[in-house]
């Protein structure tokens, strides 16, 4: 069994589900801005987010690795002005989304409640082809291969909030000075 170096965040493993990518040939930094649109998502709401991506009506935003990246319009609705639509790294969380969700169905957990947990992108070694010749390498490296971890889990069970009881300290102060 492999180690997931996202494990500690499913806090309950019976109700959270995962699946990872070892190697993917998917340029790491689109990846990463894909990963940071989708968490926190539901996976229903996560699956047709990507499939309007991939038809160009929505825009994955990017904030960290945005060097040399376009402007977009659709971007407004992040609060950033930058975006693309990094498509073949969509189709590869596609694939680990579903693999994670069939994962969640073997194990009898509601795949209408899943939400996406984490997405943990890690950057793989560059490997190469054997195309050395007697000085080096000719051609540049192009690919820069990602390791991925999806954890999809159930929605905590949120407690209603208590009539008349304050949850903050300052109304807390107020209300015990009043009562004083």
């Amino acid at each position: 069994m492999v180690r997931y170096a996202s494990a500690p965040l499913a806090a309950n493993p019976e109700k959270s589900a995962k699946s990872r990518g070892e190697y993917l040939r998917t340029h790491f930094k689109n990846m990463r801005e894909v990963a940071a649109a989708l968490t926190g998502m539901k996976l229903a709401k996560a699956y047709t987010y990507l499939a309007d991506v991939q038809e160009h009506k929505q825009v994955i935003p990017f904030r960290r690795y945005a060097g040399g990246i376009g402007r977009a319009g659709q971007a407004k609705q992040f609060n950033t002005t930058k975006g693309r639509w990094p498509e073949k790294s969509v189709r590869f969380i596609l694939r680990l989304l579903k693999n994670a969700e069939s994962n969640a169905e073997a194990k009898d957990i509601a795949v209408e409640d899943l939400i996406i947990k984490n997405i943990c992108v890690q950057q793989a070694p560059k490997t190469h082809r054997r195309t050395f010749r007697a000085h080096g390498r000719i051609n540049p490296y192009k690919g820069h291969p990602t390791h991925i971890e999806v954890i999809l889990s159930t929605s905590d069970v949120e407690v209603p909030k208590a009539k008349g009881v304050s949850t903050s300290r300052k109304e807390a102060k107020t209300i015990s000075a009043i009562e004083a």
